[in-house]
């Protein structure tokens, strides 16, 4: 079975202000997100769906990175990194996480811009329209809270009933004026130790 991609949109958002007060640089926020026919549609409940993920993940992750690094600038430009997918209303969420919980499509993207850190991600399900959220986090420190930010945007028509959308977000930087600190002296303050910050 051939993967098929309906179509491919991209994000692009520059802040310039925040609070009223300009950024000491434009804050760069970027999206990609590939719209795909289900590939388990008409199959009914399929019980191993790894055949499907080590063929299409590659191919996904490949080319949402390619589209990405493309609009950054350059994998090196990228300091905050996300994924998302989301599942038509026709289609188990399993599904759509199934092509973006793999190493086989976000190694792509974490080996393009040297990341030591996880992707953080969000699985949803929707008609068109609904608003895609992808949460955001430093590509090395998953602690640096400046960095926790979300993509959001939409496509009018996707996903359709038996579609799936997978999709890469990235920002070249963290919030103007970020104020709050991070995870780190949250937890000195606490007495807890860094490495084992739930004390079990």
């Amino acid at each position: 079975m051939k993967l098929e991609i309906r179509k491919i949109v991209t994000f692009e958002e520059e802040i310039f202000f925040e609070g009223g007060i300009k950024a000491s640089k434009p804050l760069k926020l970027f999206g990609v997100a590939a719209v795909v026919k289900n590939p388990w549609s008409g199959r009914g409940f399929v019980d191993d769906l790894k055949p499907e993920i080590k063929a299409f993940g590659p191919i996904l992750g490949k080319e949402l990175t390619n589209r990405m690094i493309t609009l950054s600038g350059g994998g090196d430009k990228i300091e905050a990194y996300g994924k998302a997918c989301m599942s038509g209303l026709d289609c188990e969420i399993e599904l759509s996480s199934a092509l973006i919980h793999t190493l086989h499509f976000g190694n792509f993207y974490r080996d393009a811009v040297k990341a030591k850190s996880y992707l953080g991600f969000t699985n949803t399900r929707g008609p068109a329209n609904t608003q895609i959220q992808i949460p955001l986090m430093d590509k090395n420190d998953t602690g640096r809270r400046s960095h926790y930010l979300t993509v959001q945007f939409s496509i009018s028509d996707a996903p359709a009933s038996d579609e799936l959308i997978a999709a890469f977000g990235g920002a070249n930087g963290g919030r103007p004026h970020h104020r709050i600190g991070d995870r780190y002296s949250d937890l000195a303050e606490l007495g807890h130790d860094i490495d084992n910050p739930a004390g079990v």
